[in-house]
């Protein structure tokens, strides 16, 4: 009996929600919503899910990446100078401020995409510093490149691991304060590169992009995708890699040129069927690896980067003030 009441009031709550134009997902609290726009969503986000808000008071959040060591994620704030932790026993805590001592006249001067290698060592794209470094287990910090042909870069943005051992890396300008004219500037153009770490070999890949920003490779690595992050062309490349690494054939992958909501292309992931999971206007755009748009996970506040974390199946989003995360059907592979 006790059950039968329980599930009668169950549907009258879902049809007065229903008359008053409140989803089940706002009656749960969950902190923002999901557009579904293609029924097959429903096998990549569960109808049920809900988008949970961590923590926040941060300046702008970014590069989220899941320590598997640790089992927590490691998250910067790129304005505050920052690189913080979540762990859900211990909660919020900083793990290195500032990353970037120094005064370059703006604030973005932390680390933005973080990532990890295989000995669970943490890697840094910093902008203030406009290098790529790593943070040894005694706690120093280890350049693994800073020039090309001699040519301080720019701020590198994110970074994304090739299973032949190199770091591809993208490198936009908005770690200078005056951007393409700051006096400070040695590269006349932005580039995406890979990198050996094992003796800071380093390639340009790619220099005419206008705003590389987050990339990830394909499940078979024979696509890189590229996000363009400028607000006068917001789409996402694809590159053929070749058989030797390097990338050919770029075209346009999406185009979101005709979106009014806030974000641009930022930061992505890929799941391991292939499916996209990229930072865009009004949330994370989720697409078929055909680019076909399936819906778009919506926190309360714009992510600019997106992570997998705990078995792989939770989505981690840095979202301006905000930490985020929502529990799927699918899975991505954590580095």
């Amino acid at each position: 009996m006790q059950s039968n009441r329980a599930n009668l009031l169950c549907t009258l709550c879902g049809v007065l929600l229903t008359a008053c134009g409140v989803s089940e997902e706002e009656y749960m609290g969950s902190a923002g919503s999901i557009d579904r726009i293609d029924p097959r969503i429903d096998a990549l986000v569960p109808p049920d899910a809900l988008i949970e808000k961590l923590a926040d008071g941060f300046a702008f959040t970014e590069g989220p990446v899941w320590d598997r060591a640790s089992a927590h994620l490691k998250f910067s704030d790129l304005r505050s100078n920052a690189i913080h932790i979540w762990d859900d026993d211990e909660g919020l805590s900083t793990l290195l401020q500032p990353v970037f001592a120094g005064d370059v006249g703006h604030s973005s001067v932390g680390s933005n995409g973080l990532n990890m290698d295989e000995q669970g060592r943490l890697l840094l794209m910093e902008h203030g510093n406009r290098q790529v470094s790593r943070i040894e287990e005694d706690g120093s910090r280890t350049v693994l490149v800073d020039r090309y042909r001699g040519r301080r870069l720019n701020s590198p943005n994110d970074s994304a691991w090739h299973s032949n051992g190199w770091l591809y890396f993208t490198d936009p300008p908005y770690g200078l304060a005056g951007q393409e004219d700051d006096p400070a500037r040695e590269l006349d153009y932005n580039g995406i590169y890979r990198v050996n770490p094992d003796d800071g070999e380093i390639q340009l890949l790619e220099r005419n992009h206008t705003r590389p920003n987050g990339l990830a490779f394909s499940p078979d690595e024979q696509t890189l995708y590229v996000a363009n992050s400028d607000g006068a062309n917001k789409v996402w490349y694809a590159y053929d890699v070749l058989g030797n690494g390097i990338l050919g054939n770029p075209r346009v992958f999406f185009d979101v040129n005709d979106q009014d909501a806030l974000g641009a292309a930022d930061g992505l992931k890929v799941d391991v069927d292939g499916h996209l999971f990229a930072t865009g206007p009004g949330g994370v755009w989720i697409f078929t690896p055909e680019g076909e748009h399936l819906g778009t996970i919506k926190p309360d506040e714009v992510p600019a980067n997106v992570a997998w974390g705990d078995d792989g199946a939770t989505l981690y989003m840095t979202a301006r003030t905000g930490l985020y995360r929502i529990r799927l059907s699918t899975r991505g592979n954590i580095p």
